[in-house]
This record gives structure tokens, C-alpha cells and sequence, in this order.
């Protein structure tokens, strides 16, 4: 019983990840995560390269 609690557990994270990943490219976020994602045009790497910096 334990077993079916823990991989509906997994079942239902692995389905909201999908989930906000699929809604967030509809909106056009080329990074998600990425608090630049919408306006950055270089794919967000210039974010990469500001978190490098500091």
C-alpha cells in the first residue's frame, strides 16, 4: 500500500512539471524559471552570464 502512495506521489509531481512546462511555452517564456524569460531575446543566456558575474 505504501508503494502505491509514494509512486502516486511521484505520478502527480512528474504531471504538474509536465504541466507547467507545457503552459508556460504556450505563453511564449522561452526559460522557464528564468524571472527574464518573456523579454530576453538571447535565450536568457545574458541571465547566465549576470549570475556568473556576481
Amino acid at each position: 500500500m505504501e508503494n502505491i502512495i509514494v509512486l502516486l506521489v511521484i505520478a502527480v509531481i512528474v504531471g504538474l512539471s509536465v504541466w507547467k512546462v507545457i503552459s508556460e511555452k504556450r505563453k511564449g517564456v522561452k526559460c522557464i524559471g528564468c524571472p527574464h524569460g518573456k523579454s530576453c531575446s538571447s535565450g536568457c543566456n545574458s541571465y547566465d552570464l549576470h549570475l556568473k558575474k556576481e
